[in-house]
C-alpha cells in the first residue's frame, strides 16, 4: 500500500522542506517511486531541484481549485524514480478560496486518489500552521512525520501538534498514524541532548523518536541555494548520512 506521508510542524525554521526533500530523495535512490507534494506557498520543494516556483505556469493552487488534475501540474523525474507537484505564492490566495468551498478538508485526499497507485511513497510538505491545507494533508495521509528542532520551544510545540493530529485521527482519519519524530538542526550542546532525551521520555514511550538526529549544518542552505541536495553538494556530512539511514529506517518500517 503507497505510505502518504505529511510532513507536519505548525513552528517553522525546523526543517519540514529540508527532511521532506531529503528523505524523498534518499527513498528514491532505493529504488521506490516517490511524489513530494508542496502545500507550502512559499514554493521551496521547487526551489530545492533549480526550478523557479513563481514562474510555473501549474501549481498546486490549481488543483485545489479544481482548474487542473494533479497529474496536469506534478514535474516529472526530478530525480530517478522521484516526481514533484509544486506551489508558488499563488497558493497563499488559494487558502482564502478553500474557506468557502464544498468539501474542503477532503480536496487533497480526492485530488490524490487517480495517481496513488503510481507511487510507493507521497510526502505532504505543510506548511508551518494548522490551517486548511496541513488539515487537507493530514485527511489524506496514512502516516504522519514529525521534524522537530531540538530546543525547549520546539519540543513544547510538539505537545501541542500532536493532541491536533489526535483530533484530526478521532474525527476524520481513524486509520492516520504517526510515523516519527525527527529530531533537527542537532547541535552537541547539552540542550540539545536533554531535549532528545526529555522527548523520548515523555512522548517516546509511544511515538518512535528516530535515533539518529540530523545534525545543523550550513551545507544544507548551501544546496537549497543551488538547487541541490546535499547528497550532491557534501554528501559525507553528518547530516546527509543521517536522512539516508533514516530513510532506510521508514522504508522497513
Amino acid at each position: 500500500m503507497t505510505k502518504i506521508i505529511a510532513v507536519v510542524n505548525q513552528k517553522g525554521g525546523v526543517a519540514k522542506t529540508t527532511s521532506t526533500v531529503h528523505l524523498g530523495v534518499a527513498i528514491a535512490e532505493l529504488g521506490k517511486r516517490v511524489l513530494l507534494v508542496d502545500l507550502d506557498s512559499q514554493g521551496h520543494i521547487a526551489e530545492a531541484f533549480h526550478v523557479v516556483a513563481d514562474e510555473l505556469e501549474y501549481d498546486m493552487s490549481d488543483v485545489f481549485e479544481g482548474k487542473k488534475r494533479i497529474i496536469d501540474i506534478i514535474l516529472p523525474k526530478m530525480r530517478l524514480n522521484l516526481d514533484v507537484a509544486p506551489s508558488n505564492v499563488r497558493l497563499a490566495d488559494m487558502e482564502l478560496t478553500l474557506v468557502n468551498m464544498n468539501f474542503r478538508e477532503v480536496r487533497l485526499k480526492r485530488a490524490l486518489e487517480p495517481v496513488v497507485s503510481r507511487y510507493e511513497y507521497i510526502f505532504l510538505d505543510c506548511p508551518p500552521n494548522l490551517g486548511l491545507f496541513t488539515i487537507n494533508a493530514l485527511i489524506a495521509a496514512t502516516d504522519v512525520l514529525i521534524p522537530m528542532a531540538t530546543e525547549y520551544w520546539s519540543m513544547l510545540g510538539v505537545a501541542r501538534l500532536l493532541q491536533s493530529i489526535n483530533k484530526v485521527k478521532e474525527e476524520g482519519n481513524p486509520q492516520l498514524s504517526i510515523l516519527g519524530i525527527i529530531p533537527t538542526r542537532y547541535t552537541r550542546t547539552n540542550h540539545a541532548r536533554e531535549v532528545v532525551q526529555r522527548t523520548k521520555q515523555e512522548i517516546g514511550d509511544h511515538i518512535r523518536v528516530f535515533s539518529t538526529p540530523v545534525n545543523e549544518s550550513t551545507r544544507f542552505r548551501e544546496a537549497t541555494g543551488t538547487g541541490q541536495t546535499v547528497f550532491d553538494l557534501a554528501p559525507d556530512i553528518e547530516g546527509a548520512q543521517a536522512y539516508r539511514t533514516i530513510a532506510q529506517e521508514i522504508v522497513n518500517i
